[in-house]
């Protein structure tokens, strides 16, 4: 490193490369409102997924800057803390202190060669508090019903997202939200002084659907809501539905769905206010699930270091069958997995590591319609190896030496994803209720026609690949044999020719690598009467051939679906089968009203 290198201007130059980034992320989230009003749902489709990379590419850029112009690949530590208090100076007033932090410690690590959390050159606790952080305008803005009445408000909520798109039928929107929130608080409902209505500033985008975030403020109590946007047959916009539900929101914020891209100046006031109306997600999930990956990454470690301090339990074998590509692991008082591939995958599955990290690739970029568990991706890290059993130790050993370094007291695991624990669902109908199993053969079914909507074909459709969540529902884990459906080649089974012996092992077909047969499915995965028959109930013809292909030809002709987090019933009648609305007026509303209201 040059002798003449200024730590100040290391630390200029750092948080240049965090602040391109992050102005990168937000034309992301603003690219995609236009694109939303257009209905250009092929480009917001690419911007969703292109995001994912951007930050792993800034740090990349950052680093090479670095080495280039400071001469950085031959810092010491502390010259590097001498860098490390600049930056934190730099932090001050800054809007995203938290992501900085974490953008720093990425690029340490790669400038460092190292990647231990526990480092002096690394935030690994927040050095700036993101409490009351001003954005401007503000992340949250609140109406009052009581001045002018809930109609008048929810059109200026609407209002002030300005949206170039007319509305339908506005006017029939506003009775469906006013119905469907009278349904849901009985009647006389008193308002109380403070009573309001506070909706986060940007609207969030996921797919063909835009959300208006909020929570009904009336005293002490606080309702959340949320309001999906969407487009009609004539690319009109309507209001969808009215989620207030708390397990509703809380599936709308799941892992298992597609990061939302939302414009945010300060993302950790977006963070703490969707962590009060959705208490069942961690700030790590939220981070994430706001498309601040990294962030979430960063969080969720310090949360699990923090739990390793406060707990005493050991790291196990995960229950269940044992797979042929990965080992898992878990610790009981945690409640996630860890996965580890193994060295020697087996034959019959016909793949390699490096496949296997492309399939979770795949579904990191993909949609996971809430059916698709999210992973995060680790390397280097370490744990106390007095929290290993010894069984443990021995099936790390003996299934992926490559990836194990054990240094003292210390083993580090060089590769791994962790991924939220569910029950695998072989062990959830051994113990299932009548009413429990046959839900649960309903919503795997489900799940799997789900999937298929969005060219996803799970690969291997047995039970211990799929997980029960804790709201009881199906998602799909194992990803060493996800396939594009359109990818696939679904066939029957041909009639055996005359004089076959049915006793034979031999096939009388030919089989391809992608072939599928899915009458095979009946007779591998449906061995139990009973779950045989509550699979046959609904999703019979997914045992035929026919069905698979028609979904191939459905996604050919560009007809890709979005599945949404709640159910039809909850949908408000589609704007485009209503009566054309008649042109009215709105007293002495503004144009923009009358425009609206209309």
């Amino acid at each position: 490193m040059s002798a003449t290198a200024d730590p100040a201007a290391i630390a200029q130059a750092t948080l240049e490369g965090f602040n391109h980034h992050y102005a990168l992320f937000r034309d992301c989230a603003r690219a995609a409102k236009r694109y939303f009003e257009s209905g250009n749902w092929l480009a917001l489709g690419h911007v969703s997924r292109d995001r994912i990379d951007f930050y792993d590419r800034r740090v990349l850029e950052t680093v090479a800057l670095l080495e280039r112009e400071f001469g950085c690949e031959r810092i010491d530590d502390d010259r590097w803390q001498a860098v490390k208090r600049h930056y934190i100076a730099l932090l001050i007033d800054h809007k995203q202190p938290e992501c900085a932090e974490t953008f720093f410690n990425s690029v340490s690590c790669k400038i460092l060669h190292r990647t231990y959390f526990h480092n002096r050159c690394l935030f690994v606790r927040p050095a700036m508090s993101t409490e009351h952080i001003d954005a401007d305008p503000p992340s949250y803005r609140s109406y009052y019903p009581r001045q002018h009445g809930l109609r008048h408000a929810l059109i200026d909520i609407v209002l002030d997202f300005r949206l170039e798109r007319r509305f339908a039928d506005f006017r029939g929107d506003l009775t469906h939200l006013l119905a469907a929130f009278r349904k849901r608080f009985a009647r006389p409902f008193r308002l109380e002084a403070n009573f309001q209505l506070q909706v986060l500033s940007s609207l969030f985008f996921r797919n063909r659907t835009a959300y208006i975030i909020g929570r009904i403020v009336n005293g002490y109590n606080a309702h959340p809501f949320a309001v999906p946007i969407k487009h009609d047959g004539d690319g009109k916009l309507y209001a969808d539905a009215l989620l207030m539900d708390p397990e509703q929101i809380a599936l709308l914020f799941s892992a298992n769905r597609a990061y939302f891209l939302v414009d945010m100046e300060v993302p950790s006031a977006y963070v703490a206010f969707l962590r009060q109306i959705v208490p069942e997600r961690t700030e790590a999930e939220l981070y994430t699930m706001v498309g601040l990956q990294k962030q979430g990454k960063t969080l969720f470690f310090r949360d699990f270091l923090h739990h390793l301090r406060h707990s005493t339990d050991d790291f196990v074998i995960a229950p269940g069958i044992k797979g042929l590509v990965m080992t898992v692991f878990t610790l009981p008082s945690y409640p996630y997995v860890f996965k580890v591939i193994m060295d020697r995958i087996a034959p019959s599955k016909d793949t390699t590591r490096d496949k296997v990290k492309d399939k979770y690739v795949l579904v990191k970029h993909h949609d996971r319609v809430g059916r698709m568990a999210d992973t995060l991706e680790y390397s280097d890290v370490a744990f106390p190896r007095a929290r290993f059993t010894a069984e443990l130790i021995d099936e790390l050993r003996a299934v992926a030496p490559s990836v194990i370094d054990e240094e003292g007291d210390t083993i580090i695991i060089k590769h791994l994803y962790i991924e939220r624990r569910m029950t695998p669902l072989n062990l959830f109908l051994e113990k299932a209720s009548d009413v429990q199993r046959e839900r649960a053969m309903r919503d795997y079914g489900d799940a799997i026609r789900q999937l298929a909507a969005v060219n996803i074909f799970p690969g291997d459709l047995l039970f211990k690949n799929f997980g029960v969540t804790r709201y009881g529902r199906i998602v799909f884990y194992d990803y060493d044999e996800i396939e594009y459906l359109t990818a696939c080649n679904f066939r029957r089974i041909p009639p055996p020719p005359a004089g076959y012996d049915e006793m034979s092992d031999d096939v009388w077909y030919p089989v391809a690598a992608h072939d599928v047969f899915p009458e095979e499915f009946g007779t591998f995965l449906l061995t139990d009467p009973a779950v045989r028959s509550d699979f046959l109930k609904r999703h019979e013809e997914l045992l035929d051939a026919t069905w698979w292909q028609e979904a191939q030809r459905e996604l050919a002709a560009g007809e890709i679906a979005e599945v949404l987090s709640y159910p039809d019933a909850l949908r408000f009648p589609h704007a485009a089968s209503a009566p054309a609305p008649r042109s009215s007026t709105a007293g002495n509303s503004s144009p923009a009203r009358q425009r609206l209201a209309r």
